[in-house]
């Protein structure tokens, strides 16, 4: 890639002893961003440029045709490459030595190309280059790259020249041209010189060209390239759409994977408490009685008293959005509030049920597959036991205990839980569905668990109870709105807790 590199502004200062004429100064500053005329914006970076091999020319405006001399010194240092150069004694070299003397020249330029760069966002770092020509021309871009002195050889030009304000020039900076390709092309010239205004021409300029023909229209149309000005998106935004890509995208997923897996009952309409009767207490059957005699015994039903909760939330909504929005908020905004109630309704759940467990056991280390077959068999044990010949049917897990026993291995190092489960497997599981079964047991993966949460019951042992009332709206005439609102009724009950075991 070639990339050519505008410096900046000249300080004469005339000097004696060398049979040629000689400039020096400061080729290109290192870690100075300079922005070409594409957009693109370049940085020199330190040791990008060499000191050693062949010499640079120096040619005038990047056009090789012209060379004027050679660079014959290239010294690196921290803020840039330094350089001196020898100038022909030819006449296009004797005119430049009366141009910079005059400063109507004042400003070199390095022409590179690129073997080495990397991007940072969007500015191109040259890290290594070829140097192959020196320019001098007329625009300057880096401020803090200069020619800082001019050696003329004439005899009348031998005395040191007082350091006045005419022999020093300082303009202000100007961008750089440079140009950048995601693939490094050696032969391809960007010149750094900055864009000339040119002037439109006139429409007897126009057709005068356009009748002769020839160079003549051809140089007419390159002054209409040039004179042409640039259209960029921020001169025309009133006519810029702004396309919506639909659907809306949500991420909140609203499954309720408790209250799935329990199950909701009907809730009664009336009463902020009703009754769920459960048997606590059971008849008596004896054995081997003697005659003219029985078994005493009671039968007692307790009533549990469940307390309806109130779901719900809402938000105000100008007219004007209503009106106005595309797709509609109105429906945008029902989706998203359906979806926060069952999550806020299944998270109220998961926390009755951990709550309401009374036995547990301990879960050591979930990493072992030895221990989890022995903890599920001891839980079962303890619900087969404590609630009268009831056996668990699921198995609640917390994210983090999903992934331990998803990841158990046998002492072979096969999956405990394959996707695709032999004969002889414990169940099967996948990392990308929590419909499994491990154990023989349904898999409930609720991420609204607390961390470490495994929960081996009987599902029948936990009620769920609900009232959905879904979506209402009033319109407010004051403040030009209306309010959403989305609510319902929920109630959980622990009616048997010898049905549930966890794991601590």
């Amino acid at each position: 890639m070639r990339i050519n590199f505008s410096n900046s502004s000249v300080t004469l200062d005339a000097a004696a002893g060398d049979s040629e004429p000689r400039i020096s100064g400061i080729a290109a500053p290192y870690g100075v961003d300079a922005e070409v005329s594409t957009g693109q914006r370049v940085r020199i970076m330190a040791g990008a440029l060499p000191v050693d091999g062949k010499m640079p020319r120096l040619v005038i405006e990047h056009d090789t045709s012209r060379v004027v001399g050679v660079v014959d010194m290239r010294e690196e240092t921290d803020a840039g490459m330094l350089f001196s150069a020898r100038i022909a004694d030819t006449a296009e070299g004797r005119d430049l030595i009366a141009l910079l003397k005059m400063q109507a020249l004042d400003s070199v330029s390095v022409g590179l190309s690129v073997t080495d760069y990397e991007m940072d966002g969007k500015t191109m770092l040259v890290k290594a280059a070829a140097w192959e020509e020196l320019s001098v021309v007329y625009q300057p871009a880096f401020p803090q790259a200069q020619i800082t002195q001019i050696a003329a050889s004439n005899p009348e030009d031998d005395e040191p020249q007082p350091d006045t304000e005419e022999n020093n020039v300082s303009t202000e900076p100007t961008p750089v041209e440079a140009a950048a390709a995601e693939t490094p092309i050696p032969t391809i010239p960007v010149y750094a010189t900055a864009r000339k205004d040119v002037k439109l021409p006139t429409a007897v300029e126009y057709l005068s060209a356009a009748i002769a023909g020839g160079s003549a229209w051809h140089d007419m149309s390159q002054a209409l390239r040039a004179a042409a000005p640039d259209v960029v998106t921020t001169d025309t935004p009133g006519i810029l759409p702004t396309p919506i890509i639909g659907p809306v995208y949500n991420n909140f997923v609203g499954r309720r994977p408790v209250v799935d897996a329990i199950g909701a009952k009907a809730m009664p309409a009336g009463g902020k408490i009703f009754i769920r009767p459960e048997v606590t207490t059971h008849t008596s059957i004896g054995a081997s009685l003697a005659e003219m005699s029985n078994q005493s015994g009671t039968f007692v039903v307790f009533n549990n008293q469940v307390t309806k909760q109130i779901f719900g939330g809402y938000v105000n909504v100008s007219e004007a959005d209503l009106d106005w929005s595309d797709p509609a908020v109105l429906s945008l905004i029902l989706e998203d509030m359906s979806r926060i109630y069952a999550n806020a309704t299944d998270n109220y759940a998961a926390d009755q049920l951990l709550a309401g467990c009374s036995q547990s056991s301990t879960l050591t280390d979930p990493t072992s597959a030895t221990e989890w077959v022995s903890d599920i068999y001891d839980c079962a044990s303890t619900i087969l036991t404590a609630s009268n010949g009831n056996l668990p049917t699921h198995l609640f897990l917390s994210p983090n205990m999903f992934q331990y026993l998803g990841s158990l291995s046998d002492g072979s190092d096969r999956p405990l839980f394959p996707q695709v489960g032999p004969m002889n497997a414990f169940g099967t599981m996948s990392p990308g569905s929590t419909d499994a079964v491990a154990f023989g047991l349904r898999v409930v993966v609720d991420r609204n668990f607390a961390a470490d949460t495994v929960i081996v019951g009987d599902a029948s042992g936990f009620e769920c109870y609900e009232q959905q009332k879904g979506a209402i709206s009033l319109d407010s005439p004051s403040t030009l709105s209306r309010t959403l609102a989305f609510r319902g009724y929920f109630a959980t009950l622990m009616i048997d807790a010898t049905k549930f075991v966890k794991l601590i």
